[in-house]
This record gives C-alpha cells, sequence and structure tokens, in this order.
C-alpha cells in the first residue's frame, strides 16, 4: 500500500507531507531540512551516520544534501509519518539570532516528547493554514528545540576526498547535461574504478543515481515555479515524461502530476 493522504505546499521555505506507505524509498537527498514523526509502524534507515530505527512516537531528522533511505520494518509493512520540510533560509536565520553560524542536525531518530508535539503543532498549522502569528511562533519553537538537543554547532567530518569532490562539484553545477564515468575520472584524477568506488563509499551511492536525485530535484523545482512537466523533465536532462515520474515518485513519494496539482490547490488556482 502505497497512499498519500496529504501534501501542501505552504508557507514560503515550509512543506508538509503525510503518508502511509509500504515503499522502501532509495538513497536520494533533499534541499531542506527534514524533521518529521513516525505516526504508526517502523522503519529502519540508513545515513552517513549509520543504520537506525526509528518507531511510532520517535522523531526522525535529515539535513540538506544529506543521502538517506528508508524502508519499513516488520510483519506489517508499512508505517506511516508526517514531515516537515524546512528551507535552509528560514532554519539558518533564526539559528543567526542565537549566535549560531552553522546547523547540522544530529540524530537522524530520537525519541524526544517535546520535539514531536513541537513538530505536529507546526505541521497542523501549516495544513491547517494557521495565521501567519500561529505559524511563525510554531516554527520558532521548533527550530529552537532543534538548536538546543539535536544539532552539531560544527562539521562532524572534513568531507570526501579532493577528487570525489571535483566530480560531484561537476554533477551539482549541471546535473541535466550528460556527462561518462571517462569524463568525470578524468576531471578527478582517478581511473573510472577508483571514482565509481571512492564515490559510493564517500556519498554513499554511485555518480549516476546521484545524477538522477540532482535531476529530480531541479524538475522539481521547475514544476513549482510553474514548468509542464513534460518540459520540466526535458530541461532537467530526463529522457521523456515517463522517467521523470518514475524517479520523482521514487523519490518523493508523490508523482509530479499531483505534486504540481497541490501547487495549484495551495495557490487557489485549483
Amino acid at each position: 500500500m502505497h497512499r498519500v493522504t496529504h501534501y501542501r505546499h505552504a508557507a514560503e521555505g515550509i512543506e508538509a507531507i503525510s503518508l502511509n506507505s509500504d515503499r522502501a524509498f532509495p538513497r536520494h537527498t533533499h534541499d531542506e531540512f527534514g524533521v518529521g514523526v513516525i505516526a504508526s509502524g517502523t522503519q529502519r534507515s540508513w545515513s552517513g551516520r549509520g543504520f537506525v530505527n526509528a518507531q511510532a512516537g520517535d522523531a526522525i531528522m535529515v539535513n540538506p544534501g544529506e543521502l538517506h533511505d528508508g524502508a519499513p520494518v516488520g510483519t506489517l509493512s508499512d508505517r506511516a509519518w508526517r514531515m516537515l520540510y524546512l528551507s535552509p533560509t528560514l532554519v539558518n536565520s533564526i539559528a543567526a539570532q542565537e549566535g549560531i553560524d552553522y546547523v547540522e542536525l544530529a540524530h537522524p531518530a530520537v525519541h524526544d516528547v517535546r520535539l514531536t508535539v513541537a513538530v505536529d503543532r507546526l505541521f497542523a498549522r501549516v495544513v491547517h493554514g494557521a495565521a501567519p502569528l500561529a505559524r511563525d511562533e510554531a516554527l520558532v519553537m521548533l527550530v529552537t528545540s532543534l538548536l538546543a538537543r539535536h544539532t552539531h554547532r560544527l562539521l562532524s567530518h572534513a568531507g570526501p576526498a579532493p577528487e570525489i569532490d571535483m566530480a560531484r562539484e561537476r554533477l551539482d553545477a549541471a546535473p541535466a547535461a550528460p556527462v561518462t564515468l571517462a569524463e568525470l575520472a578524468a576531471l578527478s584524477g582517478v581511473s573510472r574504478f577508483q571514482l565509481l568506488r571512492g564515490f559510493a563509499r564517500e556519498i554513499g551511492t554511485t555518480p549516476h543515481a546521484y545524477q538522477i536525485q540532482l535531476r529530480t530535484r531541479l524538475a522539481r523545482a521547475l514544476i513549482a515555479r510553474g514548468s509542464p512537466i513534460v518540459d520540466a523533465a526535458a530541461e532537467a536532462g530526463f529522457a521523456d515524461q515517463s522517467h521523470l515520474t518514475r524517479a520523482f515518485t521514487r523519490q518523493f513519494g508523490i508523482s509530479p502530476g499531483r505534486y504540481a496539482l497541490t501547487l495549484r490547490a495551495a495557490s487557489g488556482e485549483a
């Protein structure tokens, strides 16, 4: 079973999504900070910080650009969860007022009742269209809760090796542009095998899978700006709309068509 029970693009920089799904999501990234609550069932997920299980009542978190996946655990083979995606600009602006220059969420999953209450409060105010003051208060309370107990103030590691960074920066700079493994390897000064092995070890996925994630996120941004899905697919580097639809649904749990509809509904166009 896979059901998107609610999806809404609300205030600038905040999105809310609620799903009930038995799907295993492949390794992917988001542009935003993600924080949510497992409503039922159990989920096992991987990130650069290892494997964790999250069960009903637990909060789950992910940083912008952090590779992660998610799969149901147990005989029921599904789980339900609510997620908030907060733009880095929003989070960092609140952190800056607290004298914090850098924000990195530290815990992929945690049992923290105060945090789950804060998530649910903001989620409800986004979904039900609360007054801006009420929504903003809930946002600040959630972010300050994260800053107080669930962030690193400094980078936890030095990052990928320079040759891997070069390949990733090339993919980041032009995700829609075609490129071969040989070209990435030549740019990085290593063999194709060394690049493939090092990229998978340090980034957590292959260069091609990483490129597909970037293209999917680019298409999502284009659709959000009003591009027709077929045009967004072509501009993002997909062979056709069906290829985008498969990648989009796997990564975000919702088809690009439905995503476009929810954006129009949120803006009052439908």
